[in-house]
């Protein structure tokens, strides 16, 4: 019976190899991983929250009519002064940052973890944006900001008939 497959010690599945010469460095890389990302790591399961351990990307909206874009950023636990918006030669510009907070308690035996870090996010405006008149509000970690388009932007559409 030396040909039939071991068994890997980690997931009970059978090994390509009677006796797999790598199973204790993947299991050092899978713990190495697993204290670095956590149990999720957030950039190869699209599910995951975006404020994952070293993942600090807001999620974005962005909604478009005939008279103006709306974009709106979810924020949640960022204070609003810790929220820059700008916008320069055509390109609006979102960055922040959410604070770390750690807090242990002995009598409850509680751990509470926030992650943090900073996070910056650019856009190209279309051409008929007019940069002057966009306008921001933040409620509860929601950031919406308007951009209006020109009026002669509005008229510069035209639908295109597609024949055969």
């Amino acid at each position: 019976m030396a040909n039939l497959p071991s068994k890997n010690a980690s997931h009970g599945a059978p090994s390509m190899f009677p006796r797999d010469p790598f199973h204790s460095f993947r299991e050092e890389m899978n713990t190495l991983f697993d204290r670095a990302f956590g149990k999720s790591l957030s950039f190869l399961d699209p599910a995951a929250t975006s404020w994952a351990a070293g993942s600090i990307t807001p999620r974005i909206d962005i909604h478009e009519t005939d008279k103006e874009i709306t974009l709106t950023a979810e924020l949640p636990g960022v204070d609003e002064k810790d929220v820059d918006l700008s916008v320069h030669d055509g390109v609006l510009t979102l960055k922040g940052e959410k604070r770390y907070e750690k807090k242990e308690g002995e009598g409850d035996a509680r751990v509470v973890e926030r992650h943090y870090g900073s996070f910056s996010r650019s856009f190209t405006l279309p051409s008929g944006v007019d940069e002057a008149k966009i306008s921001a509000k933040y409620d509860k970690g929601v950031l919406s900001v308007v951009l209006p388009k020109r009026p002669e932007a509005e008229a510069a559409t035209r639908r295109i008939a597609i024949g055969k």
